[in-house]
């Protein structure tokens, strides 16, 4: 067997591991994706536009358990290759586009934190994009004759024109400078401003001479100016991926609901209408965050004119060209490709070390389509979870039967993961009624 087939080790474990805990691996994607090649197609489209200096945005919707994540982490391996820098994070309660109390800026600072670029794919790559931008400038400056302060305002010039784009401009120059002398104190200050770590504008003042910060107020202003900057230092452009977003349905204030979704709303018109440029957002949602006109975004009125989907795509009929990109169900035969995908996984790329027969994933097939019926192939994350807890006892216990194991297999369908914060009961339904929405979700 050749080499180039092997998986290494590493990508092994992580695969089983995420798997297993029906999470996304981060690593190793390209050995167990599926389907979806239409769906995929589109999105690469999307990155080269990025990458030819123009904007895209796109909510990906699914069930829970569809692979959303999944696929939202294979468009960020795909743009990382085109050389654009991704910055991804989930929403959660405390993370949101946008709030009054700290919560846009700490979704803004988990963005900057898992900044990714192709040579730091996991992430943490900020610092080596804003070294890289000054590395480049010293040397033509030296290389030109030009003084070091004059070479890195010119360079920043662009950034001056857009909106909070000054402050922004006056931190990389303050780590230009600190980075020709060696001041690592002015360093670090700068990137916990680039990072939104500074929470009051006395903080930013003292450490830097900042008039301001990255609040919740600009996070989106902000994102544009990263936009702009890892464009001159070199990068294809941004894109920007929020999963979770269910996070913003579930809020139980309506008037937190709708300033988010104001925030979406303006993000989406400034896209569209060719205000922004070098930037794309992907967002990840269930259909309920879409299409509940009482809590999701069709109940903005603005956005569900903006959101509506081709009427004439019926009778398997497709339109991917608008801003929602419904994820397709996987095929049985996608699920089976998979299930061998997840096999040779196991074995590590090595045929000979299946710890099972072909017989032995259709068997399972059967078995999780009398279980649950056909939500095995359209909610799949707790079918693959199933088979590799199989896998795994098989690999732990030579001489074990797989026909035997097969009837003590649960398997259930995907149900929603509870969030802090979830309206889940009477007190927040009451809550919910007092900001506008009626009693229709209480639940004794």
């Amino acid at each position: 067997m050749s080499k180039a087939s092997l998986i290494k080790p590493r990508e092994r474990d992580v695969i089983v591991q995420a798997l297993r805990a029906g999470v996304v691996p981060k690593l190793g994607l390209r050995h167990i994706q599926v389907g979806r090649a239409r769906e995929v197609e589109e999105l690469i489209k999307d990155v080269d536009r990025v990458a030819s200096d123009g904007a895209t945005i796109r909510f990906v919707i699914g069930d829970y358990g569809a692979g959303k994540t999944f696929f939202l982490n294979l468009i960020r391996l795909i743009a990382l290759e085109r050389k654009l820098v991704v910055m991804n994070a989930d929403l959660a309660p405390s993370r949101r586009l946008h709030a009054t109390d700290g919560q846009a800026r700490s979704l803004f600072n988990e963005l900057a934190r898992n900044t990714s670029t192709r040579t730091k794919p996991e992430g943490g790559a900020l610092a080596s994009i804003v070294e890289r931008f000054v590395g480049d400038t010293l040397v033509q400056a030296k290389k030109d004759g030009k003084d070091i302060e004059e070479a890195i305002q010119q360079k920043l010039a662009p950034l001056r024109d857009l909106v909070s784009g000054f402050d922004f401009a006056t931190v990389l120059a303050r780590y230009t400078k600190a980075y020709d002398e060696g001041d690592e104190a002015q360093k670090t200050a700068s990137l916990r401003w680039l990072r939104a770590e500074y929470s009051t504008r006395t903080e930013a003042r003292a450490a830097l001479g900042v008039r301001d910060i990255i609040d919740d107020e600009r996070v989106y202003d902000y994102l544009k100016l990263y936009g702009a900057f890892v464009r001159l230092a070199g990068y294809g452009g941004l894109l920007v991926l929020l999963d979770e977003m269910v996070n913003l349905y579930k809020l139980t204030h309506a008037q937190a609901r709708n300033a988010n979704y104001e925030q979406i709303l303006r993000i989406l018109n400034d896209v569209l209408q060719g205000g922004a440029s070098g930037i794309g957002f992907l967002m990840g949602g269930t259909p309920e965050f879409l299409m509940d006109t009482r809590r999701g975004l069709y109940s903005y009125s603005a956005l569900q004119s903006r959101l509506a989907e081709n009427r004439f795509a019926q009778g398997g009929l497709v339109d991917l060209s608008g801003p929602i990109l419904r994820l397709q169900n996987l095929t049985p035969e996608d699920l089976y490709i998979l299930l061998t995908n997840i096999r040779t996984v196991f074995a590590g790329g090595d045929q000979a070390r299946h710890l099972v027969p072909d017989d032995a994933l259709m068997a399972f097939m059967k078995h999780c389509s009398l279980k649950i019926g056909d939500a095995y192939f359209r909610t799949p994350r707790n079918t693959v979870t199933a088979f590799v807890n199989l896998l795994s006892v098989l690999e732990q216990n030579p001489g074990s039967q797989w026909q035997s194991l097969l009837d003590g297999i649960e398997v259930t369908t995907a149900i929603p993961e509870e969030a802090d914060g979830a309206p889940t009961g009477a007190s927040d339904a009451v809550q919910d009624a007092s900001n506008g929405d009626q009693l229709t979700a209480f639940k004794l």
